[in-house]
């Protein structure tokens, strides 16, 4: 205990504590409200790290007394007689600390290769819907064609919300109530550099076909999307096209758009 009141091991005792703190109790914050948790990453730690040592070295130096207590014990390390064996294992143990850590950074590690995804693939140029050929290129929504555009806006909605909600969200965010447990998450629809950038057609096949019907020379896609041409109509999927692009207020991309970018 009489250790414990001298400000060089108060010090080192704050120091422990905090990064034990850091290491093991802000992992184990969540698990007490029931959700997963992961390590801290170790250039956290150590920013952490930093931070309370320079606040323990701001509390040791604000006083002249404290400040010559704190360095009695390095004094006495450095020059004292008695402690010549303690100096020279500090001699050996730090530079045998330094070249492990050096190690650690640079030595080869064995990983698996990463997970590459492209966001928007290319589509194929026909596909056929539940057994009828249908040509991609040049297709536009026959909805917008029929004068009922807010018919096929509610009927959109009513098919996004029993079924695309839970995972693309409720504000079309990709923040549904499951797309925690996707990765990549769920594409949010409300973003500029999503479907703007799409014509619907490509919208209709990456809805029918889902994650299965993705261009195998791309894998791994590692899309959760289901095969929606096995649960829905293709006047629901349609549906659905424009009041995806309705309710986030973009306007799709046009096939006279895709042709003038590819003759540039």
């Amino acid at each position: 205990m009489k250790l414990l009141r001298h400000p060089f091991w108060q010090a080192v005792l704050v120091l422990l504590v905090a990064w034990i703190l850091i290491t093991f109790g802000i992992p184990y914050l969540p698990r007490l409200a029931g959700m997963d948790s992961a390590p801290v990453p170790s250039s956290v730690v150590l920013q952490y790290m930093v931070t309370v040592l320079v606040g323990v070295l701001i509390w040791v130096s604000d006083s002249d007394e404290r400040w010559n207590r704190f360095l009695e014990p390095i004094r006495a390390t450095m020059v004292e007689p008695e402690r010549r064996w303690l100096r020279l294992g500090l001699l050996v143990a730090i530079p045998l600390l330094v070249g492990f850590l050096a190690f650690r950074q640079v030595r080869q590690t064995v990983a698996a290769p990463p997970s590459l995804r492209s966001i928007h693939p290319a589509p194929p140029s026909s596909i056929t819907f539940r057994g009828t050929p249908m040509t991609l290129a040049g297709l536009e929504n026959p909805l917008r064609a029929d004068g009922s555009i807010a018919e096929d806006y509610e009927e959109g909605k009513r098919v996004y919300y029993e079924n695309c909600l839970p995972c693309h969200g409720d504000a079309l965010d990709g923040r549904g109530h499951y797309a925690h447990g996707f990765n990549p998450a769920p594409l949010a629809f409300n973003q500029g550099g999503t479907i703007p950038q799409l014509t619907e057609s490509f919208v209709f096949w990456r809805i029918a076909k889902g994650g299965p019907g993705l261009p195998k020379e791309g894998a791994p896609w590692n899309s959760a999307m289901p095969v929606w041409e096995d649960m829905l109509t293709a006047e629901e999927i349609w549906a659905v096209v424009v009041f995806l692009y309705d309710q986030t207020g973009f306007s799709p991309r046009t096939w006279e758009e895709a042709a003038g970018e590819g003759g540039e």
